[in-house]
């Protein structure tokens, strides 16, 4: 493993001023956001070449350091939806590393029914006064912006009365208070906003359309979530951890591992058919939520086979090569829970998939 690399991605969440100075060296060659625009601070590449880029930095174990919110949701809506002047304030600082971004979405009672959202943006001659509180808020320990949803016209329907705004997070009247998750680790957090005052280019888009530009947020974000490089990663290693042990009850598990190894594919092809929908200009829809349904739930497998095949067959003895890849597996056997609850739960990814990719009713 390179130097650079060393303790990642076990310490990820952990360490924020490492992964800056990572993603910063990934900045200076102009790999933040490879298939953005050159205009944007990225190299033009398309979204398969995208694609291939993030497998490969996963195979390698590289860091992702909140470049997915920043890259693969907030920039690429603000380039949709945003005016010139929000393109220029906010885009090069995603591709210079300088900003990282958080989203706030959900809340304490508006998760899976995220159009029930609370808080509140009411205006004030021609800015916006924040309230509210937004959970579940991946990187927000490091974070300085936000892209967020709040109802802004508490009379009309649900869908409608929603509008996205980009929050300097530190604005008086936000304060953060972190949240530990099932592996001690800090992930994500509760932001509290009291009367928080927005300008009026917080505003992105039209004020009350904001819920149709969330959707395309959501959409990215069930695609970027998704290449299977890791997983490739995982499987490579286990096979060299049962070929160098030479243990006979490695037998049992190479079937499973052979079974693994041909749901990483099956992920992969997925991976290129999204890539290749964006690639022609459209968003996936129904496409990303299999994706993401389908990669999301071969973690939790495979996590649970590398607990099974490595047991405490030496690889928690100091020195071992194996040392390392044991502490992987314990913890992501508890981080791969939440894959499959982030960015809409396993049963809101099968009734999209249902409705809009199969037409059943709803």
């Amino acid at each position: 493993m390179r130097p650079e690399l060393e303790g990642f991605p076990y310490a990820e969440e952990e360490e924020p001023e490492r992964l800056r100075a990572f993603n910063r060296k990934l900045a200076e060659k102009g790999w933040i956001a490879p298939a953005w625009p050159a205009e944007y601070g990225g190299m033009g590449l398309g979204a398969v070449e995208q694609l291939v880029f993030g497998e490969e930095m996963s195979y390698a174990r590289a860091p992702n350091g909140a470049r997915g919110p920043a890259v693969g949701y907030a920039g690429p809506t603000i380039i949709m939806y945003g005016t010139e002047d929000q393109k220029r304030r906010h885009l090069p600082g995603i591709t210079n590393w300088d900003v990282v971004w958080a989203q706030g979405f959900s809340e304490p009672n508006s998760g899976s029914d995220l159009a029930s959202l609370q808080t509140t943006a009411v205006r004030d001659g021609d800015d916006w006064i924040l309230n509210g509180s937004k959970i579940w808020t991946s990187h927000g320990h490091y974070a300085g912006w936000m892209y967020l949803l709040a109802r802004t016209d508490s009379e009309a329907p649900k869908h409608r009365g929603i509008s996205y705004f980009l929050l300097d997070l530190s604005s008086p009247g936000v304060t953060f208070q972190p949240l530990l998750n099932m592996a001690g680790r800090k992930g994500f957090g509760q932001f509290f906003f009291d009367n928080v005052r927005m300008p009026p280019g917080a505003l992105l888009g039209e004020a009350n359309r904001g819920w149709y530009m969330a959707t395309t947020t959501l959409d990215l974000e069930r695609s970027n979530i998704a290449n299977a490089g890791a997983a490739r990663r995982t499987i490579d290693d286990l096979c060299s951890f049962l070929r160098d042990s030479g243990s006979k009850a490695a037998a049992p598990h190479r079937a499973r591992l052979a079974a693994h190894a041909v749901e990483v594919q099956v992920a992969t092809m997925l991976s290129y058919r999204v890539a290749s929908i964006i690639a022609g200009g459209g968003v996936p829809n129904q496409e990303a939520s299999l994706l993401k349904l389908f990669l999301s739930e071969l973690d939790q497998r495979i996590s649970a086979t590398g607990l099974a095949v490595l047991g405490l067959h030496g690889a928690l003895m100091p020195g071992s090569p194996y040392e390392r890849l044991h502490a992987q597996f314990a913890l992501t056997y508890l981080t791969t829970v939440c894959r499959t609850i982030a960015g809409g739960t396993s049963e809101i990814q099968r009734n999209i998939i249902a409705t809009r990719g199969l037409g059943l009713p709803r």
